[in-house]
């Protein structure tokens, strides 16, 4: 068994409806899969604590949590090769003056969380600016202080770019002020000591999975959102989220728990298709908060596409049928990709995507493989080759990707809290948010 101590926090360690993940989870859970060994995941309230855990008798063998290897603690750890670069960041509230060096840090309300790299920074600072003032907490996470500049009840805080593209989403007034020097790398650390055999095992594996691009599939998939969805996307869906989603909850959680899914999933296809606009309506006809077509709402029994409620049900219904006719060889969490790959441009071009995938070499069962696929229904030489012709298929691959990000962010942003640092077993909250009550479990897609 690996005994790991690490952060609740959406960049490090939480759980959703599949159970444990995050960033720092799933690469440790590879690490030790590697090892053949079981895993363990502890949580620390802050980032000394997770030294404290570290070089208790018997306690964990290897932190996890995102750490920047420093001098302060390095007669606590030993810090493996780095794996992911980072660069700190001044964040202010939208609407306040902007600054743009650290002088501008004087007379500000800043702060950081105790023992971490912004503090060592801000102390450095204070060295040349004597008159700079600053506080740190242990109480808090990095999206307390989000939400706290956010609110207005400080000026300024320090963040790394990865922690600001987790939380981007949640805050619209949080913006970045400036860079406060270069990049630096994230490392693990396991406790100080003469016996480097775990650091020997832990550096090769970080090579090997740098190499493998395994490092880079992580990034893309919990840091990519802002990538995906753009940064004015992510401060109009934080708005959104606060603004329009509490009007539609309780439709999506009752169409959810009807179908028997996960009503986040429901929201975040409601959200791409209409940003939770019940009177929204395209050029092509459709319309509605989950933008039904006449026929199909006709099919899943809506009388009027521009009742909310009618919709959400409809549009549930319509997922569901969709993703019970894919064939029983895609499995999770393909199927549900899959699912809204052919809600967006039909099973009929889905399947002739799949052909294609299939006659590439490539798994047509795997939705890494046949979003590749996709986009060739929109060229002559490939779509002549297909059963149902042309489609516009680069649109299902951005469709899919836009509503994988929205589903996180519901994810992180509804689970329950978990109390201090005992063995995780309970589902996590993002800190600094409003808490909803955890959803009643639901079947699986």
């Amino acid at each position: 068994m690996l005994r790991v101590v690490t952060r609740n926090s959406p960049a490090t360690y939480f759980q959703d409806r599949n159970g444990e993940t995050g960033f720092e989870y799933e690469l440790v859970k590879r690490f030790a899969d590697d090892l053949g060994v079981g895993l363990q995941i502890e949580t620390a309230d802050n980032l000394d604590a997770i030294f404290v855990q570290l070089n208790q008798p018997n306690g964990p063998e290897l932190a996890t949590p995102g750490l920047i290897p420093s001098l302060a603690h390095s007669h606590l750890a030993l810090f493996s090769r780095p794996y992911m670069e980072v660069t700190p960041q001044v964040v202010y509230r939208n609407g306040q003056r902007r600054p743009t060096r650290p002088q501008d840090l004087v007379g500000k309300r800043i702060l950081v969380l105790k023992g971490s790299s912004h503090a060592d920074q801000l102390a450095e600072i204070k060295q040349q600016l004597p008159e700079l003032k600053y506080e740190e907490t242990a109480e808090l996470e990095i999206a307390d202080l989000l939400h706290m500049v956010d609110e207005g009840q400080i000026d300024l805080t320090l963040v790394d770019s990865n922690e600001l593209a987790m939380n981007q989403v949640y805050f619209p007034n949080v913006r970045v002020a400036f860079d406060l020097g270069d990049a630096r790398a994230l490392s693990w650390a396991v406790a100080a000591g003469n016996d480097r055999s775990l650091l020997e095992k832990v550096d090769a594996f970080l090579a090997q999975a740098q190499k493998k691009g395994i490092l880079q599939q992580l990034k893309e998939r919990y840091y990519g959102h802002v990538e995906v969805l753009g940064y004015v996307g992510a401060y109009t869906f934080a708005k959104h989220l606060q603004q329009r989603l509490p009007r539609y909850e309780q439709h999506f959680r009752a169409a959810a728990k009807k179908q028997g899914v996960d009503w986040r999933l429901l929201a975040a296809i409601g959200y791409q298709e209409s940003q939770w606009q019940p009177s929204a309506t395209s050029k092509t006809g459709v319309r509605g908060l989950m933008m039904l077509t006449q026929r199909t709402a006709e099919a899943m029994g809506v009388a009027n596409r521009l009742d909310p409620k009618q919709s959400i049900h409809g549009g549930a219904k319509y997922f569901v049928h969709v993703h019970q006719g894919l064939p029983e060889s895609i499995q999770e969490p393909d199927r549900s990709w899959f699912a809204l790959a052919a809600y967006n441009v039909g099973s009929g071009h889905l399947d002739d995507a799949r052909k294609l995938t299939k006659a590439a070499g490539l798994n047509p069962d795997k939705w890494l493989d046949v979003k590749k696929m996709l986009p060739r229904l929109s060229e002559k030489k490939w779509y002549s080759k297909t059963r149902y012709g042309y489609a516009r298929g680069g649109e299902p691959v951005h469709f899919v990707a836009n509503i994988r990000r929205y589903y996180d962010i519901l994810t992180w942003v509804t689970q329950p809290q978990m109390e201090g640092s005992r063995i995780a077993e309970s589902g996590l909250h993002v800190p600094g948010l409003p808490k909803s009550e955890p959803p009643a479990a639901k079947p699986q897609l």
